[in-house]
């Protein structure tokens, strides 16, 4: 609804009933730190990203910390294309090179983190972009990809500037989040070699959220949560849940690693973890400040 647009009478009851449902949500979560991995449709639709960057600057408004990770894999993978640069992927994984690895840092550290915290920005948040470099606060380690075969021997992979979480160093993203700054962060770590490495944003996402116990980690993706073989959502899955439902088939692909990122932030005592619809509009408040919510939620019991 805009600004000179008024709501017709019987409007009124219900607006009046969606405040009065996200109050008990807003006094639980004020002064809670939420870690929120930005991704998916909601990164790449204009009309997504504002919805995004005003769900940000109103949760950082009612008391809460939003701190937030983001990808940026496509708009990798199109200045790769654009620079003539061919990339390859084993199981899911993009080979860094040295080349590569300045494209990831140019558009993650850059283009795309940037583009964010002007997004929150305008709409009246005081943003601060990031990289796991800034005050050495991700810490990485290469990860070198081991490919089994029945025909022949164990293979070693190299995958070049790809890395995993060796540890994180909270202080500079603490204050940050203690402040009236929101944090935006990309998944970029430094290794004891001095070398910069990409990493999942899933999970630097949750490495982040277990270090800082946070009370939130939620996952935006492009699809409406953890679903059943019938296609329908499920929610309030424990980790029990989630190993059984991984063992039969009904967890797969790529909602693997979102799930086993979730079962770490869990064991390491997040609250409760969301992974959430991000073609949905307004998705981070539905989930946090209505009964319904839009996704599937999982907690650790």
């Amino acid at each position: 609804m805009s600004q000179n647009q008024k709501p017709e009478p019987n409007q009124h009851h219900r607006i009046a009933h969606i405040l009065i449902e996200s109050l008990p949500y807003i006094q639980k979560f004020q002064g809670k730190t939420v870690v929120v991995k930005y991704g998916g449709n909601a990164m790449t639709e204009d009309r997504l990203k504002h919805c995004f960057a005003q769900d940000i600057v109103l949760m950082k408004l009612v008391g809460i910390n939003p701190i937030v990770v983001h990808g940026g894999g496509p708009q990798i993978g199109n200045l790769l294309e654009k620079l003539g640069k061919t990339t390859e992927f084993i199981d899911g994984m993009r080979v860094t090179d040295r080349e590569t690895m300045d494209v990831v840092e140019m558009v993650l550290g850059g283009l795309v983190n940037k583009e964010i915290v002007n997004l929150i920005n305008q709409h009246g948040g005081r943003a601060v972009g990031l990289t796991g470099k800034d005050g050495d606060f991700i810490r990485a380690r290469k990860i070198n990809m081991q490919k089994n075969s029945p025909e022949k021997a164990s293979e070693i992979i190299d995958l070049g500037h790809v890395g995993e979480v060796a540890s994180i160093d909270p202080a500079v993203v603490d204050m940050l989040g203690q402040s009236d700054f929101i944090p935006i962060i990309a998944p970029i770590g430094v290794g004891e070699d001095g070398r910069s490495y990409n990493i999942n944003a899933d999970l630097v996402a949750g490495k982040i959220a277990e270090v800082l116990k946070a009370e939130k980690l939620i996952l935006l993706t492009n699809t409406a949560g953890i679903l059943d073989k019938q296609n329908q959502l499920l929610t309030g899955l424990s980790i029990n849940d989630i190993a059984d439902l991984t063992a039969d088939g009904t967890i797969a692909g790529g909602m693997i690693p979102k799930t086993h990122c979730a079962t770490e932030a869990l064991r390491s005592g997040v609250k409760s973890v969301h992974i959430i619809d991000g073609r949905v509009e307004h998705a981070l408040l539905l989930e946090l400040f209505t009964d319904q919510g839009v996704g599937t939620l999982l907690v650790a019991r």
